[in-house]
This record gives C-alpha cells, sequence and structure tokens, in this order.
C-alpha cells in the first residue's frame, strides 16, 4: 500500500513536535552558587596608645640679659657679630676711654707724690727721734714728725684708692660678655654716644632651654609628675623629650590656660624666643586599635565586619562596636570587640552580614603594621 506524500509530511511534523514537547517537559539544572569573597583580615592585639594633647610652646634661655654701659661715651669699637657665640669674658664693645685714661695717669702722678712725701716724713720722724734721743729735739717735735708720718700715710692710701677706682672705672669701658652664649642683635654703631641706660645687645645661653606651653585648665588637671614633654620638628619628628618640671599653681585670670615648662639640653640646635610644637603625653596605656578605613557607619553607628568560623563556614558579623580617640590611622576599641577577633579590612562594601568569605592573607591589610598609636587632644 503506498502513502500519499501529503499524509507522509505530516506524520513527520506530528513527530518532530512530539519530540520537542517532551524535551521542554524536564527541569533545568540549577545555577552554580558563587564562590566566596576574598577578604583580608586583621587580628586585634592590644598595642601602645598616648593620650596627647599638641601646643604651641616658646623657647627661653634660662639665662637671657640685655648688656647696658656702665659708663657714658662714645662707641670706639665693636668685637661682635650679631648670633656670634661668645665665651665669659669675650670683649663685646669698647667705650671711648681716653678721659679715663688721663685721670687715671694723673691719680697715679699723685699717688707717686703721696708715696714721696710718705717717705720723707719717716726719714724726717727717724731723724728727730734720733736728736730726741740725745736731748737736741724737743718733745713737741717729735710729736709733729709722728703726726706729720701719720698724714703722709694717709695721703698715700688715698693716692692708691684713687688709682684703683680709676682703673675699675677705666674697665668699664670694655664691655664684656658675663657668661657664655650667642649675642643677639647689636643695637649701636661705631660713633654713636652710649650711656648707662642705652642697651647695646642681648647675650644669650642656649645650651639650656626651657620649654614654655600654656594648657586649658580641664587638661592641666591630669598632669602627673612624670608628664613628658616632646618638642617636634615640622614634619611631626620628636626632636627633644623631657619630663615636666613646673606647673604654674593658678591659672591666667584672663585667658584660664595654665603655664607648664619642661628643661633639655640644647642638642638640636634651638634658639630662645623660638616658637616650636610642643606635645603633652598626658597617659600611656595598652589597647585594642581598628583601623580607620575598617569601620564601617550606618545611620552613625560604627560597625566592625568581624570574620569567624560558624557550621563549617567562614562568614563575616556585621558587629556594633564603640570607639575611641583617632590616632594616625587607627580608632581607640572602647567595645564591642575582643583581643584576638578578626575583623576585615577589605572589601568592606561588598560584605553583608552572614556573606561567606574567603581569609586571603591573615593579618595582611590596612593598619596591621606594629607600632604606638596617638590620640590626640586638646
Amino acid at each position: 500500500m503506498r502513502v500519499r506524500p501529503l499524509k507522509a509530511l505530516k506524520m513527520t511534523l506530528w513527530s518532530t513536535a512530539l519530540l520537542v514537547a517532551a524535551g521542554c517537559s524536564g527541569k533545568a539544572a540549577p545555577p552554580a552558587a558563587p564562590p566566596p569573597r576574598e577578604v583580608q583580615v586583621l587580628t586585634l592585639t592590644p598595642s601602645e596608645v598616648r593620650d596627647t594633647g599638641e601646643y604651641l610652646g616658646s623657647l627661653l634661655s634660662r639665662q637671657n640679659i640685655t648688656v647696658l654701659p656702665q659708663v657714658a661715651g662714645y662707641v670706639r669699637r665693636i668685637h661682635v657679630k650679631p648670633g656670634q657665640k661668645v665665651e665669659a669674658g669675650a670683649p663685646i664693645l669698647e667705650v671711648d676711654s681716653r678721659t679715663e685714661t688721663a685721670a687715671l695717669d694723673s691719680a697715679q702722678a699723685q699717688q707717686s707724690s703721696a708715696h714721696v712725701s710718705r717717705e720723707l716724713a719717716r726719714t724726717t720722724l727717724a731723724r728727730t727721734e734720733a736728736l730726741y734721743k740725745e736731748g737736741l729735739a724737743s718733745a713737741q717735735e717729735l710729736e709733729q714728725g709722728r703726726a706729720q708720718v701719720e698724714a703722709a700715710e694717709a695721703a698715700s692710701r688715698s693716692a692708691a684708692a684713687q688709682v684703683a677706682q680709676r682703673q675699675v672705672q677705666l674697665q668699664f669701658h670694655a664691655v664684656r660678655a658675663p657668661f657664655a652664649g650667642t649675642v643677639g642683635d647689636v643695637l649701636v654703631r661705631m660713633g654713636d654716644f652710649v650711656g648707662a641706660t642705652t642697651p647695646l645687645t642681648t647675650i644669650a645661653q642656649a645650651d639650656v632651654l626651657e620649654v614654655s606651653v600654656a594648657l586649658p585648665s580641664e587638661r592641666a588637671r591630669a598632669l602627673k609628675p612624670d608628664t613628658m614633654l616632646e618638642v617636634l620638628d615640622s614634619r611631626g619628628k620628636v626632636l627633644l623629650t623631657s619630663p615636666l618640671f613646673f606647673v604654674a599653681p593658678q591659672a591666667d585670670p584672663r585667658t584660664q590656660l595654665v603655664e607648664v615648662k619642661a628643661a633639655f639640653q640644647n642638642t638640636a640646635g634651638l634658639r630662645p624666643s623660638e616658637l616650636v610644637r610642643a606635645r603633652i603625653v598626658y597617659a600611656v596605656r595598652d589597647a585594642l586599635q581598628i583601623p580607620a578605613l575598617a569601620v564601617v557607619r550606618l545611620s552613625g553607628q560604627p560597625f566592625a565586619m568581624v570574620v569567624q568560623d560558624k557550621e563549617g563556614k567562614t562568614v563575616v558579623e556585621r558587629r556594633p562596636i564603640v570607639l575611641g580617640t583617632l590616632g594616625d590611622l587607627s580608632y581607640v576599641i572602647e567595645g564591642g570587640l575582643k583581643q584576638g577577633d578578626r575583623v576585615a579590612v577589605s572589601s568592606l562594601q561588598a560584605l553583608r552580614d552572614g556573606m561567606a568569605v574567603k581569609v586571603k592573607s591573615p593579618d595582611a591589610g590596612p593598619g596591621a603594621g606594629s607600632g604606638a598609636a596617638t590620640a590626640g587632644s586638646r
């Protein structure tokens, strides 16, 4: 029996449709789960935290004077330049001494005359005493001879005192450094007339300097006998460190600030009256810290993404925390975390509470380095 072509074509189409329907009736394979996200973690361990405050300090010299002349006259010579270091007794300046030199010469001549008169009176007295013993001189002549010797000796002593006075006065014309130090600006020039109240220059001793800092009164109450003061350079590097030796007993009534001082050997080449950065270390303690970049904030509440093992998987937990002061790069942790907790320090924006993760590199990431943190305050 022959099948007609049209009927055969219909049978083929029906067979194809049945096969397609049978294939569509099966279930699709589920999609593969995404791999856990890799994160870097930091294991929390206690480290040193310093409670500090940074202020503007002023350097003071323990010996700082304004040099004044002790005599009046014209400046004849200047021996120093501003900024020059001098030793004790080094000449600073000379005031015209010609008048005083002439007065000294006159006093020395009077001293010589008085010395001659004294020797003549002594010789005359000795001759009178010899004549008196032989009965050739009277008692009155003897008394007169003795009185003349006493007067001549007194005149000689007076002349010697005048010479000494003139010598001292002449020395005042050479102005000298009272102690070793650094010369300030020279305020006079050659030929200037100076008097006893004319400032010539200043000399400051810079081997030992004091730094004076004014603190808020509420911060001054936290000071202890061993509180340290650090002098910093412009980049924040510590130049000098010394304990406080002075705390003012009362606050300034106008500013309500309390002055404190520390002294140190000037090994950094600082100068008196210079303004410096000064840091007061109020307290030092051990505490947990978390990098600032590892803190997530939601509606103002800080959270940490804590990595922990749970039911055979490594997951993150969004845990609320209490933050303390902010140091250079890290916050002090006051609550919510404990020693040994691991916190995520990378991919924070992609993490969700309960998400499975894979630890990429334990204890490697922002803030994982060691070192003391400083909590700054004022």
